[in-house]
């Protein structure tokens, strides 16, 4: 068991994280631009969404840091492929096609990148259809984005208090150092990723979860503090029982991005249907914590709670409910 002290050490290095930081552009960059209301769903959530006849449009769009390009260029391509397919499955979809932004400083230094942009593609099966090329840059850049299709959504902005918090990650992996991404696709084989993938859709087509979010570069905790502020809602999550791979510290795993891993707001009669999805596929899923009324999100050893975030003291994303707010 964790002690007080290790517990609010950690809420400390969780606050102060690198991926938790980068989360506040977001708010300015979507004030600026007037977004507010231009969507079924508002900003702050995986994908615009559209309606569309009985169902709904999914668009997204990745980019990436150049020192990340420039130090795995072919993870930097698989990459941008599969979070823009997290991303829709995170939202209830199915992923349709993907185009892409590739610059380079010769066509040398373009191919590791269009080459980890194509194996995604492959196995996961979905095109690039397009896109736009430089390789007379100076260095190597990369952005993706893709379209997909949703019979029913899930959104950030519907969990309710009292719904548990389930976390669904693949553990079968390893990282990709130095980076903090965990990568459990190396020697999955594609029908295997395809049909993971699949469970999201169908968890959301069954009406089992209300709100859904891929677990990004904010880590578990960063994720949950999105989710929370989009909801308008509290979180208490306990460490001890998220899923997590041996020989991998609690503090790092909690920064970690997984290549899958999402959290849920689930509805207490849901949880065992959706917790037995994921075992059918075995995907490691638990009941990490629950959706609270509260505007803070806590962690816990299971005796001692700590503040990680306080709404009330400042928006993360600056897309907390109008509701929540008043």
């Amino acid at each position: 068991m964790l002690g007080s002290v290790a517990i609010g050490s950690l809420a400390a290095t969780l606050r102060a994280s690198r991926g938790l930081a980068a989360k506040h552009d977001i708010a300015a960059v979507a004030m600026q631009l007037g977004l507010s209301g231009a969507s079924v769903v508002p900003v702050g959530d995986d994908c615009a969404a559209i309606p569309d006849g009985d169902g709904f449009l999914l668009l997204a769009i990745e980019g990436f840091i150049n020192e990340f390009v420039a130090a795995d260029p072919w993870f930097a391509g698989w990459c941008g492929v599969m979070v823009n397919i997290s991303d829709v499955a995170a939202m209830g979809g199915r992923p349709l096609a993907v185009v892409d932004a590739v610059w380079a400083a010769g066509e040398d230094n373009a191919t590791p990148m269009v080459a980890g942009l194509r194996a995604a593609s492959q196995a996961f099966g979905v095109p690039i259809v397009g896109g736009h090329t430089n390789t007379r840059c100076d260095r190597g850049q990369l952005s993706v984005a893709i379209l997909g299709r949703a019979n029913r959504l899930l959104t950030s902005f519907d969990a309710k208090p009292g719904d548990q918090l389930v976390a669904a990650i693949d553990l079968r992996g390893r990282y990709r150092e130095p980076f903090a991404n965990w990568e459990a696709f190396t020697n999955a084989p594609a029908a295997r990723l395809r049909g993971d993938i699949a469970l999201l859709p169908a968890i959301a087509e069954a009406g089992l979860a209300r709100a859904c979010k891929d677990i990004s570069q904010g880590g578990i905790i960063g994720t949950t503090i999105m989710l929370a502020e989009c909801s308008g809602v509290g979180a208490i999550i306990d460490v001890l029982r998220v899923p997590r791979p041996d020989g991998v510290s609690l503090e790092r795993w909690l920064q970690t991005f997984p290549s899958f891993g999402y959290l849920l707001a689930i509805p207490p009669p849901n949880v065992p249907d959706a917790l037995a999805r994921f075992a059918a596929r075995n995907i490691t899923a638990a009941e990490i914590g629950t959706i609270t009324g509260g505007d803070h999100v806590e962690i816990t050893d299971g005796r001692v709670n700590e503040v990680v975030w306080d709404f009330a003291q400042s928006p993360l994303i600056g897309c907390r409910t109008a509701e929540a707010i008043g």
